[in-house]
């Protein structure tokens, strides 16, 4: 299910958003390290608490685009080169970034609500979160018609929440606002008999 073997023409073929998502913050993070202008990005894109408060608002979303380092940026698009196409073709291109874009969102404002003035974060991992919140919703739905599928999933979800914990500097209210923003979508969009309608109405409109 996340084993990966498709080429890059594939990939960017079958899974436009994740790939289009995966160039974006790319993209960013290489304009992050050249002088000059990587700074004045940072600076007007990170989230900063009391800087939103101040009425910068759009930096609860430009900061899902931003991240510190290489290993910060690689390892959330390494979780969505891998867990992203499978929820992409299961939920379609539009209720995918939904649930990617409100899970970054809501992570953010959760972490505006619940952190000091002074904190400042950045970062896709909220909605990193909001993905592995959706195959959540997805095992709720298939534990007695899909008991593999609990097995590989949940351990994913309950070790990824435990590293929330236990690693320095880490966002924990965008963490766990994604994750349950993500499921909670993930019961709306991800209902088999929902499933079942749209994939009949796409091969209704071939």
């Amino acid at each position: 299910m996340f084993s990966r073997t498709e080429n890059f023409k594939q990939y960017t073929k079958y899974y436009p958003v994740v790939s289009t998502l995966i160039a974006i913050n790319l993209v960013l993070f290489v304009i992050t390290i050249l002088p000059g202008i990587g700074t004045l990005v940072m600076n007007y894109g990170i989230q900063v608490n009391f800087r939103v408060e101040n009425g910068e608002w759009w930096r609860i979303f430009s900061a899902m685009f931003l991240h510190a380092n290489f290993s910060h940026v690689f390892f959330n698009m390494f979780s969505l080169f891998l867990f992203g196409p499978e929820l992409e073709k299961i939920a379609g291109k539009a209720r995918f970034i939904t649930i990617y874009l409100l899970s970054g969102i809501v992570g953010n404002m959760a972490t505006y609500l619940f952190s000091d003035s002074s904190y400042a974060s950045l970062g896709a991992s909220g909605a990193i979160f909001g993905i592995f919140g959706a195959f959540g919703a997805l095992v709720y739905y298939t534990r007695r018609t899909m008991p593999m599928l609990r097995k590989l999933i949940l351990p994913i979800i309950i070790i990824s929440v435990i590293m929330t914990f236990l690693q320095p500097d880490v966002n924990v209210y965008a963490h766990l606002g994604g994750l349950v923003t993500g499921f909670l979508l993930g019961l709306i969009y991800l209902h088999p008999k929902r499933i079942l309608s749209w994939r009949k109405q796409k091969m209704a409109g071939k």
